[in-house]
């Protein structure tokens, strides 16, 4: 799990370079578009709608750019068709793998992902065969030097958290997706700063990567989150947190 935190971290700092090339805005686009597609325009009734547009002013991005993506969803304007579904598969050392993808072409999406596996030693698998090892949670991250243990633990888990541990240099509290927004929501109240606020993919357990597999490992996760079609991308590699950060 701690793997996740790190990857997911860095990937966060990656994403301040990616909102310069815009390269950022066409995930979260997307992302406005299917949510309020499937659940309505309405960011109050709709949890999922109300955690992208959160992540969009997170990006800076114009109001007018999130009104007009949501739109597009409800259908209020005109749009392209993007279809979500996922692939899963095998990365170096046989570390699982789970892609989450929304396109207009699955023909091109396809291709294209079976292609980078295979360039960083990987393998693409059938549906279902990566996908039972991950549980879909939120996930908050909490510098260990910001916050006493002790205080966090009680208003996490009297918020509603399923459990708070200690990964490395961060707590981790993880949450039921239904509670996600409901503990977030306290530890804004009390003041209590995180660093990382998502509904994600946990893995249940890790497989641990060095040297060459490792660097293979952070190349395949880099290129298929750089690709434009790749909403999320998921795994449950362990790699010393060195590793990542040349990355």
């Amino acid at each position: 799990m701690s793997g996740h935190s790190k990857w997911s971290t860095i990937k966060r700092k990656k994403a301040k370079v990616d909102a310069q090339r815009g390269r950022i805005f066409t995930k979260l686009i997307k992302e406005i578009s299917i949510a309020a597609r499937q659940g309505g325009g309405d960011p109050d009734g709709n949890p999922r709608l109300r955690t992208a547009i959160t992540a969009a002013r997170g990006a800076n991005m114009p109001a007018a750019n999130i009104e007009k993506a949501i739109k597009k969803g409800t259908g209020e304007l005109p749009g392209m068709t993007i279809e979500e579904f996922s692939y899963e598969g095998y990365g170096p050392g046989g570390v699982a793998v789970l892609v989450q993808v929304a396109t207009d072409n699955r023909n091109r999406t396809t291709a294209e992902i079976r292609h980078l596996f295979s360039k960083h030693g990987g393998n693409l698998g059938e549906s279902g065969c990566v996908g039972w090892l991950f549980d879909k949670k939120g996930l908050l991250t909490v510098a260990v030097e910001t916050c006493d243990e002790d205080r966090l633990m009680e208003v996490a888990i009297e918020a509603g958290a399923e459990d708070v541990r200690r990964a490395e240099d961060v707590f981790e509290i993880i949450t039921d997706p239904a509670d996600f927004d409901s503990v977030k929501q306290v530890l804004d109240e009390k003041g209590l700063k995180y660093d990382l606020a998502e509904v994600t993919m946990l893995p249940q357990n890790t497989v641990k990567l060095e040297g060459k597999q490792a660097a293979q490992m952070v190349r395949l996760m880099e290129d298929l989150e750089d690709n434009d079609d790749v909403q999320n991308v998921y795994a449950n590699f362990d790699i010393p947190s060195e590793v990542l950060q040349e990355a």
